[in-house]
Parts: C-alpha cells; sequence; structure tokens
C-alpha cells in the first residue's frame, strides 16, 4: 500500500471537503487522515501515476485543485523511483 500524504497548506487548502466541493474523483483505495493531513491511498506507484493522470485532464476549477494533488504525487520519492525506472 502506497501513502501520499497532501499538505493542506497549499493555495488550495486540501482536505477531505474538497473532493465533494469540487467533485473529484477519489483514488481507488480511498483516503485517509494522518495528524490531520490528506492521504491518498493507493496499491501501488503505478496507480497513482494512473490517477495523477486522470486528475490532469479535470477541467476548470477541478484542475487547479487537481494540480496540487498531481504535485503531491510526484513528489513522492517512491513514484519518483518508479516513473525513473520505466
Amino acid at each position: 500500500m502506497l501513502r501520499i500524504v497532501v499538505s493542506p497548506d497549499g493555495p488550495s487548502k486540501i482536505d477531505f471537503s474538497t473532493f465533494r466541493n469540487y467533485l473529484l474523483p477519489l483514488p481507488e483505495d480511498g483516503v485517509d487522515a494522518e495528524n490531520e493531513r490528506l492521504v491518498l491511498l493507493f496499491d501501488d506507484e503505478e496507480q497513482a501515476i494512473n490517477y495523477a493522470k486522470q486528475l490532469s485532464r479535470l477541467p476548470g476549477s477541478q484542475r487547479k485543485v487537481g494540480n496540487e494533488l498531481v504535485a503531491a504525487i510526484g513528489n513522492d520519492k517512491f513514484v519518483r523511483a518508479f516513473a525513473q525506472a520505466c
């Protein structure tokens, strides 16, 4: 299981309600909380990359918030190592 923590300090202040407010798709394995921070859950790095690709295709204000999630995924050391190995 891959857990990616999303900082609540970004411009969109992402938390659980962000998904509902912006009608964002959830990761297949859902989300969790850790020390008041949102955690994206994935089976593996490939699933995280596919989710980031899905977010990058969102329109308008969804894209702005989605880009913050994409950045969090892209900054994960395991996702970066997987992407470089491919």
